[in-house]
C-alpha cells in the first residue's frame, strides 16, 4: 500500500470512501484543512469522508539513500548543515539576551542620573518650576527611563503644537495679504457717475500682443499635421475604465470640472465640496488640496508652462492659486468682481490672461500677473447671465453660452458681440473649439451642434438623449479628430468634415451609478480619457492593459 501523495508506505493509512484512495494521515488532513478537496481527484473531501485502516506494524524499510555509502554520506552533510544552522541560530538569540541585560543593568545602575536628566528637562520646558517635586503624575514615576521618556514625549507634543500655531499664523497672514491686495485694487478702481467701476481696458500694448500671438498660432496650425503619436480609431474603441480614485468627500459627492496638464501628467478636479483637486496619474496619489472657497468650485483650470491654477466658484469669486516649491498652492489672488456664480474660467493661449463669466450677464478680462481686472462687459440681467465659456485656439475670438439658450461670439479686442447662434433649447452647458480653429460643439438639454465658424451655421446636431435630460459636456481632443459627449453616458465621435458623417467611435455607461457624467477631458494623444461625474470618483478611461492604472481595490 503506496500513500497517494508521498509515494511511500503510510504509517497511519487512511482510505477515502469517495475515490478510495489511501492516504498518510498527517498529509491528507493537512491537505483538507488547506483545502478541502481530495489532492488526486479534486473532489470535495471532510474529515468524515476518511476511513481508518487498521494494519499490522511493520519495520519501515530503508531509504534508497541510506542503502549506499554515497548516500549515508549525503545524510550526514545534510544533518551537519542543519547543526550549524540551528548553532548560529542559538547564537543570534544568545546576542539578543545579552543586549537586553545590558540594557538593563544600564537603567539600574544610573536611576540617578535619569532623575537628574528627567528634572533638567522638566525644568527646561516648565521655567517656573523649580524641583522634581512639582512634576506631575507620571512624571514623578519611581522609574527614572520612564519618567524621562514620558518628559520627551511632552515636549515633543508642545513642539508640534507650537508648529501647528505657526502654520495657522502663516495662513492669517497670507489672508491678510490678499485682503490687502484687495483693497488696493479697489482703491484704484474708479467710479463712474451710473456709480458702476471704472475699469482700465484693454490698452493697445496687450491688443497688440493679442494679434502677434494669433497670427503665429493660425500660422502654425495650417502647417500641422495629426501627430503619428495619436490613438487610432481602433485602439480607441477597445478603451474601458482602468481607474477610479476618491478625490473628494464622501458626504458632499459630485465633480463638477475637471481639467489635464498633459506635460505634468496632472489631472485637476473642482468639487461639491468646495474644494480643487490636483491628482497625479503617474504616481496614482493626490498632490494638493486647493481649499478656500465657501461654496462648489464650478471651473478649474490650469496654466499650462506655470506653476498656476484658477478656481471658480458659487461663491461668486474667482481663485488664482500658485504652486510652491514643496509641491503645495498658496492663493496668491481672489477676484471679487461678479455679482453671482462664477460659471467658467478660460485662459488665453498667451498663458498671461483670462476670461471669467458669472450668472450676473458679465465676462471679465483678467490680467494673471496682477489679478487686475481690465474689462467687464454685459448688463446685470438676472434672467439671462453666462453659464459657459471658452477662448478660439487663435486668442482673438471668445465664444459664451448663456441661460438663454444663446451662443454667442465675441471679438476680443473690441469687446464687441459678432456673431449670435440661436437654436439650442435651454442653458448652454458647454462650449468648445476644434483645434482646426474652424468647428465650434455646444452642449444643451437639446444635445449638441457643431457650427461653421466660416459660415457661421449650424451644420450637424446630435441628440443623443431624450427632451428632458441635458448634454452634460462636449470636448475637442487637441489634434481636433475626436469629439466627446457627456450626459447620462459617454460618447466618442470621429470628427469628419462638414458634408460627412461624424461617426459614433463607441459609448460608455455612466459606472458611477449617478446617471450624470458632468465633464471630461482627452489625455495627450487621447491616449485615455479622464471623466468626472456626480459621486467622488475620479475615472480613467483607457486600455485595460495599461500598466500605469490601477484600479482602486474599493471600486
Amino acid at each position: 500500500m503506496i500513500c497517494a501523495i508521498s509515494g511511500e508506505v503510510p504509517v497511519e493509512p487512511v482510505v477515502s470512501n469517495k475515490s478510495g484512495h489511501l492516504f498518510e494521515r498527517r498529509l491528507i488532513e493537512h491537505h483538507i484543512a488547506s483545502h478541502g478537496k481530495c489532492p488526486v481527484t479534486k473532489e470535495e473531501l471532510t474529515m468524515d469522508d476518511l476511513v481508518v485502516v487498521k494494519i499490522n506494524k511493520v519495520v519501515k524499510p530503508r531509504t534508497l539513500q541510506a542503502a549506499s555509502i554515497p548516500g549515508l554520506l549525503g545524510m550526514f552533510h545534510s544533518e551537519w548543515d542543519a547543526l550549524m544552522l540551528s548553532n548560529f541560530a542559538l547564537e543570534q538569540q544568545l546576542y539578543t539576551a545579552r543586549q537586553e541585560l545590558s540594557h538593563a543593568l544600564y537603567q539600574n545602575k544610573h536611576k540617578l542620573k535619569g532623575h537628574r536628566v528627567c528634572t533638567a528637562w522638566y525644568e527646561f520646558a516648565h521655567p517656573s518650576s523649580s524641583s522634581i517635586s512639582s512634576l506631575p503624575v507620571p512624571y514623578g514615576s519611581k522609574d527614572p527611563h520612564d519618567a524621562a521618556c514620558r518628559v520627551i514625549a511632552r515636549l515633543k507634543k508642545e513642539r508640534d503644537d507650537a508648529r501647528m500655531l505657526l502654520a495657522q499664523a502663516e495662513r492669517i497672514e497670507a489672508n491678510n495679504a490678499i485682503a490687502i491686495s484687495d483693497r488696493k485694487r479697489a482703491a484704484v478702481d474708479e467710479l463712474g457717475p451710473d456709480q458702476k467701476r471704472i475699469r482700465p481696458g484693454i490698452n493697445p500694448i496687450i491688443i497688440a500682443e493679442l494679434t502677434e500671438c494669433n497670427t503665429l498660432l493660425s500660422g502654425q496650425r495650417k502647417k500641422r499635421q495629426i501627430p503619428t503619436t495619436l490613438v487610432h480609431v481602433d485602439t480607441l474603441d477597445r478603451y474601458t475604465q482602468v481607474a477610479s480614485h476618491p478625490l473628494h468627500k464622501s458626504n458632499k459627492p459630485g465633480i463638477l470640472a475637471l481639467d489635464i496638464d498633459a506635460s505634468k501628467d496632472v489631472i485637476a478636479t473642482g468639487g461639491i465640496d468646495s474644494t480643487g483637486v490636483l491628482f497625479n496619474r503617474t504616481s496614482g496619489q493626490i498632490s494638493s488640496t486647493l481649499t478656500g472657497h465657501s461654496k462648489k468650485v464650478t471651473t478649474i483650470k490650469f496654466v499650462l508652462g506655470d506653476e498656476l491654477v484658477i478656481t471658480g466658484s458659487g461663491d461668486k469669486t474667482v481663485r488664482i492659486w500658485r504652486g510652491s516649491e514643496d509641491g503645495n498652492y498658496d492663493c496668491r489672488h481672489v477676484l471679487r468682481d461678479h455679482t453671482a456664480e462664477v460659471q467658467a474660467v478660460t485662459v488665453h493661449a498667451t498663458n498671461k490672461y483670462l476670461v471669467t463669466v458669472s450668472m450676473d450677464n458679465t465676462w471679465c478680462f483678467y490680467d494673471l500677473s496682477t489679478g487686475s481686472c481690465l474689462t467687464q462687459v454685459g448688463e446685470a440681467l438676472p434672467e439671462e447671465g453666462y453659464t459657459s465659456a471658452s477662448f478660439h485656439p487663435d486668442g482673438l475670438i471668445l465664444g459664451t453660452g448663456t441661460a438663454g439658450a444663446k451662443v454667442k461670439i465675441w471679438d476680443v479686442k473690441s469687446q464687441s458681440n459678432v456673431a449670435n447662434f440661436d437654436g439650442h433649447i435651454g442653458s448652454v452647458t458647454a462650449v468648445s473649439f476644434s483645434e482646426n480653429g474652424y468647428f465650434l460643439a455646444t452642449a444643451a438639454t437639446d444635445g449638441v451642434k457643431l457650427w461653421d465658424l466660416r459660415k457661421l451655421k449650424n451644420f450637424r446636431s446630435f441628440s443623443p438623449y431624450d427632451s428632458s435630460t441635458p448634454t452634460n459636456s462636449v470636448e475637442f481632443d487637441f489634434s481636433g479628430s475626436y469629439l466627446a459627449i457627456a450626459g447620462p453616458d459617454i460618447r466618442v465621435y470621429q470628427v469628419a468634415n462638414v458634408k460627412l458623417e461624424w461617426n459614433n467611435i463607441k459609448t460608455w455607461p455612466d459606472l458611477s451609478g449617478t446617471g450624470k457624467v458632468t465633464s471630461l477631458k482627452f489625455g495627450a494623444d487621447a491616449k485615455y480619457m479622464a471623466v468626472g461625474s456626480m459621486d467622488r470618483n475620479l475615472r480613467i478611461f483607457g486600455l485595460p492593459w495599461d500598466g500605469s492604472q490601477q484600479i482602486s481595490p474599493d471600486h
